[in-house]
């Protein structure tokens, strides 16, 4: 059941929805999938966007838009208070669905590696840090990470993405591997309204090195934290760990 299909693009549900068994849910990049026979959900949370299994009887809220209805009184609900997710139906395989299709490789996979951050960096002018936040290039590495694996590598994020070295993106692929794994393990990084799927906060926050930090002491080397802006997005960095 559609409420309002006015998210980030109209939600359009195909009648071929109705009746098919839902056979399994994983992701690709922030995009989960909600796999049917011969159809695939692709649902993107935006950065709001919550999806929660309550009973059909459950009074509905003012930014629950969408139920996605099962046997029983079972509902998978999508509330969405900024309306930056989005729905979109795609026939299998969902692979080659134009969203999906120029990702780049997932950052705790084998298909990532610092030899080809390297190969596809080359000749680009564009901030090291910004060339790590295009999801062509490796996905789920937002701005928090992208600060926080730029610390643990000691490069500076405005650093042209061509001229950093083959050796300084292996520790890079390094220090991303461990900047996300330790979030995953700490339930992410809460900083206002996220909140896992047990409905607790991230502890990650705890851990930052860099990010709402500008202005306060390194915790490495006591230097004063710098603060500039890349691509309208906040930046943090240390002038002495970083170079």
């Amino acid at each position: 059941m559609v409420r309002d299909p006015r998210l980030r693009w109209p939600v359009v549900v195909p009648d071929e929805l109705s009746g098919l068994r839902l056979s399994s849910v994983d992701r690709r990049a922030k995009y989960l999938l909600l796999r049917f026979p011969g159809m695939t959900a692709i649902v993107h949370l935006g950065m709001s966007g919550r999806l929660r299994v309550v009973s059909e009887n459950l009074p509905v809220g003012k930014h629950d838009h969408v139920d996605f209805r099962f046997e029983g009184d079972r509902v998978l609900r999508l509330n969405d208070p900024r309306r930056f997710g989005s729905i979109h139906f795609s026939d299998d395989p969902v692979e080659a669905h134009w969203l999906i299709k120029n990702l780049g490789p997932e950052p705790l996979s084998r298909d990532f590696s610092g030899e080809q951050m390297h190969r596809l960096s080359r000749r680009r002018h564009q901030a090291v840090k910004m060339f790590i936040m295009n999801a062509q290039v490796v996905v789920g590495v937002g701005n928090i990470y992208a600060n926080e694996a730029l610390y643990r590598a000691g490069i500076r994020p405005r650093n042209a993405a061509g001229r950093v070295s083959k050796a300084r993106y292996l520790e890079l692929e390094s220090a991303i591997r461990s900047t996300l794994s330790e979030a995953i393990e700490m339930g992410g990084t809460t900083l206002r309204d996220y909140f896992g799927s047990e409905g607790k906060p991230g502890y990650f926050r705890q851990k930052l090195f860099v990010y709402g930090r500008e202005g306060e002491e390194c915790r490495r080397c006591s230097t004063e934290l710098k603060g500039i802006r890349l691509g309208q997005r906040a930046t943090v960095y240390c002038p002495t760990c970083q170079h």
